[in-house]
C-alpha cells in the first residue's frame, strides 16, 4: 500500500504528538521516512506490513533495548514511545495490519558514501561488531529462530535462483561458490557458536564519522544463526569496492577478535561464508529482475557484488585463511618444505613419473580455470585441457555426487544411463558412427580401437604419424613414436609404420603450398604400396585430428580426406583420435575431423569427455561393430558405469548450455591474434598456430635455421609460472609452447596471458 506524506504527518501527530516534515527514504521490505520536527530534531519513521507477525517486531524492540545497556549503546537508534507508552503502534489500512515505529536519528555518513575506508575505520568496524555481539551473547528471543533468505547458513537455498543469472560465466561462478559452501562450510556450521545477530552490517546500514563507526541501523534482517555469519556479512561489505579486499576483511576480523575472540574453526570458514553471502545477493538480484520487482533497493549491491566475486575466485582460500589466522594472532598455514612429500613420492611412486617445474607446485584446490597451491598462490590454468568445462564445475560435480550416492556398478545390469549417454554422444557425431564402447581412459580406448580394426580387417599393420602419442597401454605405446623412439623406448615394431608428420612450419611442404595436404598424404600412400609388395594391407591409420605431442599442429587442408581415401582403398580402417581436441575445443567445429571435412570409421574419445573423470569411448560404424561381435564378449568392468555416464552427460549439457564451443572460438581467436602480434615483436616466436583453445607457439633461436629455443622456452615456462600462469611445452624438439586451457578460460585471462608473456620475453632478451 502507498502511504502519502500527508498520511505520515497525521499519523505521527496522532500517535506521537509531533509536528513534522516528511521525506521518503528507500527500503527493501519496509517503508522508511526521515522526519524533521519543528525544533529541528530528526527522527526515522518506519511502516512495516505484518508479514513477520508481532513477535518479530517485538524482537527488534527487545534487541535494541538490550543493547541500550551496552558499551555501544550510542550506536543504535532508540525507540520513541507512542502516546500509550509503547514502541510498536499497530494500525489497519485497507484490511491489512501494519506496525508503526518511531526512532531517534543517528548522525553519520553511510559507509557506501564514504570514499576512503582507512585501516583505522576497518579495524574500528571489527571492534564495534565484536562489542555488539559480545553484548548480545545473553540475549534471546524465539522470533529470531527463522529460516531466512539472507541467513548465510541457508545459502544452499540460493541454488534454486542460480538459473535466473543469464550470463554463463556469472552463473558458473555463483554455482561454484555455492558448491564450495555446501562442501566446506555447511557440514560444520551447525557445530559452531550460535547467537542472535543483526545479520546486516552492510554499506547502507553502517554509519561513519571520521575513522569511527557512529552507528548501525535496521534490524530487519536479524536472525539466530552461526555467530561467525554476522562477521562474514560485515567483511563482505567492507570488501566491496576496496582495492585490496582481503586486506580490508583481515582488518575487520582483527578488530572483531580484539573485542570478542574468534575460534580457529570460525575464521577458517570466513572465505566460504563471504562468498556465500555474495551468492545470496546476486541470485536474489537475478530473481528480482526476473519477477520485475521495480524496487531499486533490490539491485543496489549487484554490480559491486559481482566485481567482488570475480576478485574472490582469484584469491586462494589458503591465502584467505592464512591472513585471517594471522590477523587473530594464530600460526599461519604456509609450509615451504616439500622434502617429506618428495621422499614419500620417491619411495612409493614409480620413479619415472615426473614432477612439473623446477620449483615444484603442490596444488590443493581447483576453481574453474584457476588452480590454488598450498602456499596461497593462485594460478591461471592454461594447459589442463582434461578439465574441459573447468575444475570443480558444479553441474558435473553434482551429477557425479548424485549418481554415486544412488548406484555404481558394472554394465551387465540394465541401466538407463549408458543408453541415454550413448544416444546423446552419437547425436554429436556423423550418422554412421552409432555404436559405443566405453572405457576408462584414452589409452584403453585407442588400444581397443586398434584391436577392433585388426579384427575387422584381419590385418596387423598400423600406420601412424611420426612423433605421435596415443597412450600408455602396450598397444598404444607400440603405435606412439613419441615414446618408442624416445629415451628408454624399445624402437618401432615391424607392424607399425611411420608417415611423415604433416608440419607446415618445419616439414618438407610448408605454409603457402596449397597442395601440402595432398603431398603429405602421399607418404601414407607410399607405405600402403610397400605393404602391398609384402602381401599386406593396413589394418588401420590412426592420427590425432590436430597433433598434440607432435607440436600443437593443425593438419594441412585436405590431408585427412586424401589419407582416408588411400586407406579405404586398401581395405583399412580410418581412426580419428579426438582425445585431445574434441568436444568443441576448436571453436569452429565440435570435432577435429570436421575441420578436414572428413569422416572416420572409428573415433576415439577421452580426457575432456568426463572433465577429468576416468571416462573414454570408442565409437564405430554398425558394420565394424557387427564384425567385432564374433562371440568373444567385450566386457569392461567399469567402462560405461552409471557414474561415468552421468558425468559424461553433464559435460555435454554444460558445453551446450554455456555455449562453450562458441566461447572457445571467441577467446581462441583473440588469443591467437595476441600471440601473432607478439610474434612480430619477438623474433624468438617462430610460429603461432591452432584453432579455438588449442594453440601452439613455436620458439626458435633463428627463424631461418629454425634452431629450437629449448633452453629459452624452459626459462619462459618458469617465469610464467612465477607470474601465475601454468603452461607447458610440446613438440618433437620440446620447443613449442602449448596452450589448451579449460574452455571457461576468459577473454580477460587471454589478455593477461599475452601481456605477461610479452613481459617474460622482454626479460629473456
Amino acid at each position: 500500500m502507498h502511504f502519502s506524506e500527508e498520511y505520515i504527518r497525521e499519523a505521527v501527530k496522532e500517535y506521537y504528538q509531533l509536528d513534522v516534515q516528511v521525506k521518503s527514504l528507500t527500503g527493501e521490505y519496509e517503508l522508511n521516512y526521515l522526519l524533521t520536527a519543528n525544533d529541528g530534531k530528526k527522527y526515522i519513521f518506519k511502516i512495516a506490513a505484518d508479514k513477520d507477525g508481532y513477535d518479530f517486531f517485538d524482537a527488534q524492540v527487545k534487541i535494541v533495548n538490550h543493547l541500550s545497556a551496552s558499551a555501544v549503546a550510542d550506536k543504535f537508534n532508540k525507540y520513541v514511545l507512542n502516546i500509550e507508552g509503547k514502541e510498536l503502534t499497530p494500525i489497519k489500512a485497507e484490511g491489512k495490519n501494519y506496525y508503526l515505529r518511531l526512532l531517534s536519528f543517528l548522525e553519520g555518513d553511510f559507509w557506501v558514501d564514504v570514499k576512503e575506508h582507512p585501516d583505522e575505520l576497518l579495524l574500528n568496524l571489527g571492534n564495534f561488531l565484536g562489542e555488539m555481539d559480545n553484548a548480545l551473547k545473553d540475549f534471546k528471543h524465539p522470533a529470531m529462530h527463522r529460516r531466512y533468505v539472507w541467513d548465510i547458513s541457508t545459502a544452499t537455498d540460493a541454488n534454486a535462483k542460480v538459473q535466473y543469472i543469464k550470463n554463463h560465466e556469472r552463473r558458473r561462478i555463483a554455482a561454484y561458490f555455492l558448491l564450495q559452501f555446501e562442501t566446506e562450510a555447511l557440514p560444520v556450521l551447525s557445530s559452531l557458536r550460535h547467537a542472535y545477530t543483526h545479520n546486516d552490517a552492510n554499506d547502507y546500514n553502517v554509519l561513519v564519522q571520521g575513522d569511527k563507526v557512529s552507528g548501525l541501523i535496521d534490524f530487519g534482517d536479524m536472525v539466530y544463526t552461526a555467530l561467525i555469519n554476522n562477521l562474514a556479512v560485515a567483511c563482505t561489505y567492507a570488501m566491496l569496492n576496496h582495492n585490496n579486499p582481503l586486506h580490508a576483511a583481515s582488518l575487520v576480523v582483527k578488530g572483531y577478535h580484539e573485542t570478542y575472540p574468534l575460534k580457529e574453526q570460525e575464521f577458517d570458514l570466513l572465505y566460504y561464508l563471504i562468498a556465500a553471502r555474495l551468492c545470496i545477493s546476486v541470485t536474489q538480484s537475478a530473481y528480482n529482475a526476473f519477477i520485475a520487482t521495480g524496487n531499486e533497493h533490490h539491485f543496489i549491491s549487484e554490480k559491486p557484488a559481482w566485481e567482488l566475486l570475480y576478485k574472490l575466485i582469484r584469491i586462494n582460500p589458503i591465502k584467505a585463511q592464512n591472513n585471517f589466522r594471522k590477523a587473530c594472532g594464530f600460526e599461519g598455514l604456509i609450509n615451504d618444505d616439500y622434502n617429506d612429500i618428495l621422499q614419500q613420492r620417491k619411495k612409493y611412486i614409480g620413479r619415472n613419473l615426473s614432477v612439473s617445474y623446477k620449483k615444484h607446485l603442490k596444488i590443493v584446490r581447483g576453481a574453474l580455470q584457476y588452480l590454488y597451491d598450498d602456499k596461497g598462490n593462485t594460478y591461471i590454468d592454461c594447459v589442463n585441457n582434461v578439465s574441459h568445462v573447468g575444475h570443480c564445475h558444479s553441474t558435473v560435480v553434482k551429477a557425479m555426487q548424485k549418481q554415486i550416492a544412488t548406484l555404481n556398478t558394472n554394465t551387465r545390469y540394465l541401466n538407463d544411463n549408458i543408453v541415454t549417454y550413448a544416444k546423446a554422444l552419437t547425436a554429436r557425431l556423423p550418422a554412421k558412427l552409432q555404436v559405443c564402447y566405453f572405457t576408462n581412459s584414452g589409452s584403453e580406448a585407442n588400444d581397443l580401437a586398434i584391436r577392433i580394426s585388426r579384427h575387422f580387417t584381419k590385418q596387423q599393420d598400423v600406420i601412424v604419424l611420426d612423433h605421435a602419442y596415443h597412450g600408455t597401454s602396450t598397444a598404444a605405446i607400440e603405435m606412439s613414436p613419441y615414446k618408442f623412439d624416445g629415451k628408454g623406448g624399445f624402437g618401432k615394431k615391424p607392424y607399425i609404420h611411420k608417415a611423415i608428420n604433416p608440419d607446415l612450419y618445419r616439414g618438407v611442404y610448408k605454409y603457402g603450398d596449397a597442395n601440402a595436404g595432398r603431398k603429405y598424404a602421399a607418404d601414407v600412400e607410399r607405405i600402403i604400396t610397400e605393404l602391398k609388395k609384402e602381401g599386406k594391407t593396413p589394418a588401420a591409420f590412426i592420427c590425432e585430428t590436430l597433433l598434440g605431442v607432435g607440436g600443437q599442429i593443425p593438419l594441412p587442408p585436405h590431408y585427412l580426406q586424401e589419407v582416408y581415401k588411400h586407406i579405404r582403398a586398401a581395405g583399412g580402417i580410418c581412426i580419428a583420435d579426438e582425445v585431445q581436441v574434441g568436444f568443441g575445443r576448436l571453436g569452429d567445429t565440435f570435432w577435429g575431423f570436421e575441420l578436414q571435412e572428413a569422416e572416420p570409421d572409428i573415433v576415439v574419445l577421452g580426457k575432456p569427455i568426463g572433465n577429468g573423470h576416468p571416462l573414454a569411448a570408442v565409437v564405430a560404424t554398425n558394420e565394424i561393430a557387427d564384425a567385432f561381435n564374433n562371440g568373444m564378449e567385450y566386457f569392461n568392468t567399469y567402462g560405461g558405469n552409471p557414474v561415468s555416464m552421468a558425468t559424461g552427460l553433464a559435460v555435454l549439457d554444460v558445453i551446450k548450455e554455456e555455449e562453450l564451443q562458441q566461447h572457445a572460438l571467441k577467446v581462441g581467436n583473440q588469443l591467437l591474434d595476441g600471440l601473432k602480434q607478439l610474434m612480430h615483436k619477438h623474433p624468438i616466436i617462430g610460429d603461432v598456430r591452432g584453432h579455438g583453445l588449442f594453440i601452439g607457439a613455436e620458439m626458435v633461436r633463428d627463424r631461418n635455421t629454425l634452431e629450437p629455443a629449448v633452453h629459452e622456452i624452459d626459462i619462459v615456462i618458469e617465469r610464467m609460472k612465477d607470474r601465475g600462469f601454468l603452461l607447458s611445452t610440446d613438440g618433437p624438439l620440446h620447443n613449442v609452447l602449448k596452450i589448451k586451457p579449460p574452455l571457461v578460460f576468459s577473454l580477460e585471462n587471454a589478455e593477461e596471458l599475452v601481456k605477461n608473456l610479452d613481459e617474460a620475453l622482454c626479460e629473456l632478451q
